[in-house]
């Protein structure tokens, strides 16, 4: 930022100039915004230290001697407002659920990639005193603060601050690691997680981390590990939700008198409207629910298509026969080929090299999962629902080390809408054979010396990740019996099914993905689908009509 600009304005500001007031806290919200969003994970409690950060800067500006201090005095003030959130914060208050996942919301907005999206999600692994200083430490190698700003917002000596820094970085390198296996697909980690509730902690980080160290699988990467900083270098700000603003407390201020203490209006309009969270790329609602969103700048979606086929694409897919179409008048018109008419059916394994059709674009305007941003579903009866109309992300971990045998598939129960089979990738199906794998694994299936996850006859052989497309609302169950598996569900993206399906064999992995969707109504739904809701999801018939 300009600080001759800048010192001009807070020198106004603290003369009495409303728009310069305007401008002030416009222009410095976004730095408050993303330190307090970093430091409290988009806590719910993240609005209130934002507002009352922003209410106390500009109640005290007038005692802010020398304008070229501003900044690092309004982030001093900001970690003030967090570190007297923790102290207030009840013992009964420890486990509320975050309203947000900050670090999702950075992956989104700022449309993170690789490493930089690792970097992101391994903050959640992070205690909440070095969650607080990365907010800091984020924003000086993006070059949105200095170290001497850095060590005075947390009360301590440069020299100090280096030796935090330092120790904060190798946790979240640690973090980083725990991410990348996550991720993976190391057939003893389902073994180590079997009784992880899916909510990071330093416990569980501690225990994964002896894990990584131990596990040839896990310990191994296919690409050199960038360090955070340089990855973080230049990096933006996340951007303010649209419609952001600063909720009902006036410091004990009513309107009248707010008026009269020289708030100007588009200031004290802000601070009276109720707060929304909402950004282009994401919206919180009630409940911890997170939904992901197409942004409002992005082009509308282009009409479906029907992937042709091409050189080297996947052979054609097999699928039951559409349902006779019922004979209509003249005046009336019926589709060829009436949703749910089409189920999944066996197919074979696509060359390694055949390079995935298109995928045709569908409207995105969010899905909500009463999982959160990570649904992990280890044992039966763990169910998830979705909500709205996007892309899904179904995630396989199958264990037959742990207990071999037959493998009861998951269900879709309560559909109202649409649900199709979007893609299949994650580099590999479950019976691809693992190069170098542990303790008797032949395939993700299993091996000969432990075992193998037998499906049920005629279904359909699935892959590492399974991608589907919710127009309506659905519940996904684990309805696991006999071999043990996990499933864990995401909200996605179309742009993030295509990344995954076009990662093949020049990256390292055993093969490229497979597109299913064929843009219109006969596109395939899962097998296991149904719009009733039995009381035991697990005896939805395999082949439904929906």
């Amino acid at each position: 930022m300009d600080s001759q600009h800048w010192r001009a304005v807070i020198t106004a500001a603290q003369a009495g100039d409303r728009r310069a007031l305007d401008e002030l806290v416009e222009g410095w919200l976004p730095l408050v915004y993303n330190i307090v969003g970093r430091a409290l994970n988009g806590h719910a409690d993240v609005d209130d230290v934002v507002q009352e950060t922003m209410l106390r800067a500009v109640g005290n500006l007038g005692s802010l001697r020398d304008p070229d201090r501003f900044r690092s005095w309004l982030v001093a003030i900001a970690m003030r407002q967090i570190r007297d959130r923790a102290r207030r914060r009840t013992p009964d208050r420890l486990e509320e659920a975050a309203a947000s996942d900050f670090a999702e919301l950075t992956v989104l907005r700022l449309q993170l990639e690789g490493q930089r999206r690792e970097v992101a999600e391994a903050v959640r692994w992070l205690d909440d005193e070095d969650r607080h200083l990365l907010s800091l430490w984020w924003l000086e190698v993006a070059g949105e603060l200095t170290r001497r700003e850095l060590a005075a917002a947390v009360g301590i000596t440069r020299q100090h601050a280096a030796v935090r820094v330092q120790r904060m970085k190798e946790r979240l390198e640690t973090s980083r690691g725990i991410v990348r296996a996550l991720d993976g697909a190391c057939p003893d980690l389902r073994e180590v997680t079997g009784r992880w509730n899916g909510r990071p902690d330093s416990v569980w980080r501690k225990r994964l981390a002896r894990h990584l160290r131990g596990c040839g699988y896990c310990g191994g990467t296919r690409e050199a590990v960038v360090p955070a900083e340089r990855l973080l270098v230049g990096i933006a700000l996340v951007p303010l939700p649209v419609g952001f603003t600063l909720s009902l407390a006036l410091g004990g201020k009513t309107a009248a008198a707010a008026t009269s203490a020289g708030w100007s209006a588009k200031l004290l309009g802000a601070l009276t409207k109720p707060a929304v969270a909402m950004t282009a790329g994401a919206t919180i609602v009630a409940g911890g629910a997170y939904v992901v969103t197409q942004p409002p700048d992005a082009p509308p979606p282009r009409t479906a298509v029907t992937p042709t086929a091409t050189a080297g694409s996947a052979p054609p897919r097999t699928s039951a026969p559409p349902a006779p179409t019922p004979k209509s008048s003249p005046t009336e018109t019926k589709k060829a080929d009436p949703y749910g008419t089409v189920v999944d059916a066996v197919d074979r394994a696509p060359d390694p090299n055949a390079r995935p059709a298109a995928l045709p674009r569908r409207p995105e305007s969010g899905i909500t999962s009463t999982g959160g941003p990570k649904a992990v579903m280890q044992h039966r009866g763990d169910s998830v629902t979705l909500t709205g109309r996007g892309y899904v992300l179904v995630r396989w971990q199958i264990s037959p080390g742990s207990r071999p045998g037959a493998l009861v598939m998951p269900s879709w129960t309560g559909l109202k809408g649409r649900l199709f089979h979007v893609a299949s990738g994650g580099s590999r199906r479950m019976d691809d054979p693992l190069p170098g794998a542990p303790n008797g694994y032949a395939t993700g299936m299993g091996g000969p010396s432990i075992g193998y996850a037998v499906l049920p006859p005629g279904t359909q052989q699935m892959w590492q990740n399974e991608y589907f497309y919710v127009d309506g609302t659905v519940t996904l169950t684990q309805n696991e019996r006999g071999c043990d598996y996990g499933l864990i569900v995401f909200p996605s993206n179309r742009d993030a099914v295509v990344e995954d399906i076009d990662q093949g064999p020049p990256q390292g992995a055993i093969r490229y993905g497979l597109v299913r969707d064929t843009g219109t109504d006969s596109a395939p739904v899962p097998q296991y689908v149904t719009r009733a809701t039995p009381a035991d999801p697990a005896t939805v018939p395999q082949r439904s009509r929906v």
